[in-house]
């Protein structure tokens, strides 16, 4: 930890990686609850669990 502030990798140690389904639910979720409009807070929320689904996806380089 960094002045107070967990690193990244101090981050993931902290929670399980989830699967790319269950991150799939969790955008789908997301975009139902906000009606296909996104505000400039969820788009943040849509990007990173896209980012996550993309490293948890088989194949991914991650």
């Amino acid at each position: 930890m960094v002045h107070g502030m967990p690193t990244s990798a101090e981050v993931a140690l902290e929670r399980p990686e989830r699967t790319a389904a269950e991150v799939n639910e969790e955008i789908r979720a997301l975009l139902s609850r906000s009606g296909g409009l996104l505000s400039g807070e969820q788009r943040r929320a849509y990007q990173r669990l896209v980012n996550e689904w993309a490293a948890a996806s088989p194949g991914s380089a991650a």
